[in-house]
């Protein structure tokens, strides 16, 4: 049997001494630490049973590529000759990327939480031999800080205890992992049995919950650091869609006029949504020359961000803008507002993380306001820009983004240069570093402002663009290019960008092609998690990546009617139904790692909190309702009921976790509405898939007859058996459960009936 590959593409020896095994890894992160003294392995068997071998404990550190605080603990302590030398004597040193292996970010996580109160990147945990945890904490200082040793205190402390107190220290790892088997809530969701029903009175008593928790002042919910809460987002935008009277699709891009102002919670939750929208669109979380959000503000009126852009945050608030622009807007935050925030956004995607059939490997992302040539789509999405830029050998957190007001005096002149400072919070005393600050307008800009700016921001973002960049992590994550299809097929369709539906189909194709393993002989597919270079690599995709996978190629379906794009969903979803749902209750992962069940007392994990993303118990549940909408399967509905039930309890104590759980239970309200456009492709067909693409209606699932279906069987179930009207004329045909009104031929009437069942 082979040993594992070193850096260099050789055979290790069984268990290497003197080796750092990074090089060849998929992770950017991970190879970001090739070149450190530490003797680092990936996780596997392979690092555990050498540390087993040679009677010492793991040390596992956890973090991602854009993390700065990992890079000032790498400098510090992993790139020290001394500290390395004594890391691995003692230890056997293990790197771990949270984006490529979240399942065992999460285990690991809870247990620094248990064990030191206080979680965050980078993480630091010590294991046995077997993975189970015994002593955790997160940065370390290369030297003592009032309350926190030194990485070197810590590490002579632990090994200290390996060697004289085993037994104390085993008896911990195993109470630590009792413990975490205790509270981990994978039983929370039996799948047998009917479903209760949903209780309508949940979606607005989350309202009042979250309205209590919003910041008047600055925007969005609760104190800094503050984070976007996309999911949360989504669930209100859903709420005054469905709550509210009237409500039917706007004119892209002007406001509805007269919308949003019913009664109650909708106007409540219209008004939340818009304060954060608007908030956020404002600031410097959102790159005000290059377009995309920032990870959060670690300031409450979001005017310092920390500077790392993930594509996880990118795809949702894309998904978010356009639906407000769907919605309508306000007066406070209009909708043509929005709909350029969100084409700037979906610019930066494809700029800034897009790469290309040649797998652009470690290329660096083009430089600010660089654009692919007309044509050129990329093929898959990286992961993140880091928050550092290295700038002569030194990393400088935001240091590509930051300004002084003679920076820009020098760039704009001695007027344009003071105004711009003025309009964008830009003072002689910086609000990052001594280098300057981020650009904040913190409010709408006068319609002088207004002028000023698109005269100038151009040449600004070509100034931008000379300084260094951030570097870009090129792993290609597969539930986060799904949330991308979904996010980029739809913005195409409601800003008339079809350029943006093209690039969700090519990402689409390559899921399908890189991550997506067909089973054989009836066995059910596997979706990988992460690839590189064009190749996956690495573990099978946890539930997260399946459901967002599903949730994209079924917006997808919904904009372009290619039924392929509907089949692949539906054999993704069967595969999580087989891989996810064992023993009658839902889990998380599929088992990947012993030391990870070890970790957490042998139970399967299930996260029902969404977190940056929605939870995959959520995100599935929101796909089995779609995909039932369209396929009229009673199975997948009964599942998606089955998870929902999860919400009572969340929905008023804790709503801004369980936001895609409670925009999923407003679908399930709605029904939800089920569009089946039938009938030749003309230009009349058009404008009602148009009319049903701009519909806020919660949820709504639409089937477009393909044209190159022509077997009725063949056709996606929702279609089957209905077609165009006696004279030829296209038709929609709307339902809920698969049950059917009288057909409707125009806009118009589509348009009042979406307005009637949404009552």
């Amino acid at each position: 049997m082979q040993g594992p590959e070193a850096a260099d593409g050789g055979i290790l020896p069984p268990f290497p001494q003197a080796a750092n095994a990074l090089g060849r890894e998929p992770s950017a992160y991970l190879r970001q630490h090739a070149g450190n003294p530490v003797h680092w392995r990936p996780f596997g068997d392979e690092a555990f049973a050498f540390a087993a071998a040679r009677d010492v404990p793991v040390f596992l550190s956890v973090g991602y590529a854009a993390c700065h605080w990992c890079h000032v603990m790498a400098r510090e302590s992993f790139e020290d000759p001394d500290t390395a030398a004594y890391l691995n004597a003692n230890f056997v040193a293990v790197k771990v990327d949270r984006e490529e292996r979240p399942d065992v970010d999460a285990v690991y996580m809870a247990a620094t939480q248990a064990i030191s109160g206080e979680g965050g990147w980078p993480m630091s945990v010590f294991l046995l031999p077997d993975g189970r945890a015994f002593h955790a904490g997160t940065y370390y200082p290369p030297r003592p800080l009032p309350g926190r040793p030194s990485f070197r205190q810590v590490l002579e402390a632990v090994a200290d205890a390996w060697q004289v107190r085993r037994d104390a220290v085993e008896q911990n790892a195993a109470a630590l992992a009792s413990g975490l088997a205790a509270s981990q809530p994978s039983a929370a969701v039996r799948l047998g049995g009917v479903p209760e029903p949903l209780d309508a009175s949940l979606p607005a008593d989350a309202v009042q919950a979250l309205a209590a928790a919003e910041d008047p002042s600055g925007g969005g919910f609760g104190a800094a650091p503050k984070f976007p809460p996309p999911a949360v987002l989504e669930f209100l935008i859903r709420h005054a869609a469905a709550s509210a009277p009237g409500v039917s699709s706007p004119a892209v891009p002007a406001p509805l006029a007269g919308a949003g102002t019913g009664s109650g919670t909708a106007a409540q939750a219209r008004g939340l949504a818009g304060r954060t929208l608007a908030a956020m669109a404002r600031s410097a979380l959102f790159d005000q020359l290059d377009g995309g959000f920032a990870r959060y503000s670690v300031t409450r009126d979001w005017s310092v961000p920390h500077f790392e852009k993930m594509l996880y945050d990118n795809a949702q608030l894309l998904r978010v803008y356009v639906h407000w622009v769907r919605l309508g807007g306000t007066a406070g935050y209009p909708a043509a507002e929005a709909a350029e925030v969100a084409g700037r956004t979906a610019g930066w995607l494809l700029a800034s993380l897009g790469l290309g059939t040649d797998g652009a490997g470690d290329a660096p992302p083009p430089g600010a306001g660089e654009r692919p040539p007309p044509g050129a789509l990329p093929e898959a999405l990286a992961s993140s820009l880091d928050a550092d830029t290295v700038v002569d050998g030194i990393h400088a957190e935001g240091g590509s983004y930051l300004w002084t007001p003679a920076a820009l005096e020098a760039v704009l002149g001695p007027a344009d240069g003071a105004a711009v400072a003025r309009l964008m919070n830009v003072h002689p005393r910086g609000t990052v570093s001594a280098d300057g600050s981020p650009l904040h307008p913190g409010r709408a800009p006068s319609a002088g402002e207004a002028e000023l700016w698109q005269r100038v921001r151009p040449v600004l973002l070509t100034e931008r663009s000379r300084r260094p960049q951030p570097a870009r992590d090129d792993k290609v994550v597969a539930g986060w290019n799904g949330l991308a299809v979904a996010a980029l097929a739809e913005a195409g369709a409601v800003l008339e960008q079809p350029r943006l539906v093209a690039a969700a189909g090519r990402i689409a194709a390559y899921l399908e092609r890189v991550h997506w393993r067909p089973g054989a002989a009836g066995a059910p597919g596997t979706l990988m998690r992460v690839s590189h270079d064009g190749a996956a690599r690495g573990i099978g995709g946890l539930l997260e990546d399946y459901a967002f996978c599903v949730e994209g190629l079924v917006a997808l379906y919904a904009v372009t009617g290619r039924t392929h794009w509907y089949r692949l969903a539906e054999g993704i979803l069967a595969a999580a139904c087989v891989r996810f749902t064992m023993d009658g209750a839902l889990k998380d992962t599929t088992g990947e790692s012993d030391q990870v069940s070890n970790a957490q007392g042998g139970r399967a994990p299930l996260e029902l909190f969404d977190s940056a993303t929605p939870s995959g118990a959520a995100a599935f549940a929101g796909a089995l309702l779609s995909c039932a909408a369209l396929s009229g399967s009673q199975e997948h509905r009964a599942l998606a009921g089955n998870v929902l039930s999860l919400l009572p309890p969340l929905a008023t104590r804790a709503p801004r976790a369980a936001g895609w759980l409670l925009a999923t239970a407003h679908a399930a309200l709605a029904g939800p509405v089920e569009a089946a456009v039938v009938g030749p492709d003309t230009p009349e067909r058009a404008a009602l898939h148009r009319e049903l693409l701009l519909s806020p209606s919660p949820g709504l699932v639409i089937a477009l007859q393909d044209e190159a279906m022509k077997d009725d069987d063949a056709a996606v179930p929702l279609l089957r058996g209905r077609g165009a009207d006696a004279d030829g004329a296209p038709l929609v045909y709307l339902c809920r459960g698969m049950v059917c009104g009288l057909p409707v031929r125009s806009p118009g009437e589509l348009r009042q009936r979406l307005a009637t069942m949404a009552e």
